[in-house]
């Protein structure tokens, strides 16, 4: 696990839109690339890939379709990502057979899945038939249908994400379809990581977690089935913790199970990163306490556009105040919001003052006497708050 922290206790730090906030990345390929996007925003990133790509050097399935398909010419082939593109002629070429495969690609239609596939195929010096300005496999479905696909041979370029519906379509009507496993994907070496990621969500130490291919969601709810706390994650994810997918094929395992998820509008990373930013603060309400704008954050406080980074106590003590704020909560309930603390009340007026001077401003929390504390909320929010 490798987590990136904003500053130390009490620090005033220059608030991101994602300070105070942790986001969880299940992403094997380009996770650093994500993690920066998240960190440059202020947000705490907790890595955890949820899966592994298998070598292609290494792969002998991949090794197996490029000889039959150099072999035995396919009528088309679909080309559905540029990585997976570039990195099949890459393993092809590694194996003595780059030129056979490309002779072979020279002589068939070769449909491109969008224009980043389109910018590999000719940069491997080849040229398609045609590709859909909107990257969508499902208008690359349609068009072949209408042409008609019965009695054709059809290759399509596999880079681990399912195509829903799109083989079976093909297959229906009458074609043969051969897959071309690029970049399979496997369950990572040291699952560590993804343990202490499932722990964090159902603790909902986590307030986002980010999702870059379907393999990926599917593999962590395995895991979370293998440990026997598959229910909790999708609770935690249906209610707490935002699952941000890049795509709805990405998407798919989660909303399977009734999880919501939140997708940005481009299918990147960019994009991902600038749904969290504009999400997350979303789900914050501001209080107007003792004349300071308190927004409290995922493990974090923000007063007045300052942030303050609270311990982990103060953060429960304040969460529980912050339930009922304005009201009164009793020593013996902010007692049982503390983490181990026992039965011991003096733990909360030692974890109230470190919260307290994490705050900055005392007077944000008020002692009421003989009762317990209460936030010390403006009276002209006492209407709208004090119920809440």
């Amino acid at each position: 696990m490798h987590r990136e922290q904003t500053g130390a206790a009490g620090d005033e730090v220059p608030v991101g839109p994602l300070a105070g906030f942790t986001v969880g990345v299940t992403a094997a390929r380009r996770a650093d690339e994500l993690g920066a996007l998240l960190r440059r925003r202020g947000a705490e990133v907790m890595y955890a890939p949820a899966l592994r790509i298998v070598p292609l050097a290494d792969d002998s399935e991949l090794l197996a379709s490029t000889k039959q398909l150099i072999d035995s010419a396919p009528d088309v082939v679909v080309a559905t990502t540029a990585i997976g593109f570039r990195g099949w002629v890459e393993a092809a070429d590694g194996w003595g057979l780059g030129d056979a495969l490309l002779a072979r690609l020279r002589e068939v239609r070769l449909l491109a899945r969008g224009p980043k596939v389109r910018g590999a195929i000719r940069a491997a010096g080849l040229t398609e038939e045609w590709y859909p300005a909107s990257e969508s496999m499902a208008e690359v479905l349609e068009r072949l249908l209408e042409e008609g696909v019965e009695g054709h041979r059809i290759a399509v370029q596999l880079h681990g994400e399912p195509l829903p519906g799109f083989v079976e379509s093909l297959r229906a009507g009458g074609a043969e379809v051969v897959g071309v496993p690029v970049y399979r994907w496997m369950p990572p070496e040291d699952i560590g990581p993804v343990d202490r990621l499932l722990d964090a969500t159902v603790a909902r130490a986590l307030d986002a977690v980010t999702f870059t291919s379907a393999p990926a969601a599917a593999s962590l709810l395995d895991r979370a089935e293998r440990r026997g706390m598959r229910e909790e994650l999708l609770e935690a994810l249906r209610h707490d913790v935002l699952p941000a997918c890049v795509g709805p094929v990405t998407a798919l395992p989660l909303e399977a199970h009734d999880v919501p998820t939140s997708q940005p509008e481009r299918f990147r990373l960019g994009p991902l990163a600038q749904l969290l930013t504009a999400e997350l603060p979303g789900r914050v309400r501001p209080l107007p306490v003792a004349g300071r704008r308190l927004e409290i954050r995922g493990h974090a406080v923000v007063v007045d556009g300052e942030l303050r980074t609270v311990p982990p106590a103060g953060m429960a003590l304040l969460r529980a105040l912050a339930r009922r704020p304005g009201w009164v909560v009793a020593r013996s309930e902010l007692l049982r919001s503390l983490p181990g603390a026992g039965r011991d009340e003096h733990a909360v007026e030692t974890a109230m003052a470190r919260l307290r001077t994490a705050l900055g401003s005392p007077k944000l929390i008020q002692t009421v006497v003989k009762r317990g504390y209460r936030l010390a909320l403006d009276p002209s929010a006492d209407t709208k708050y004090g119920g809440a």
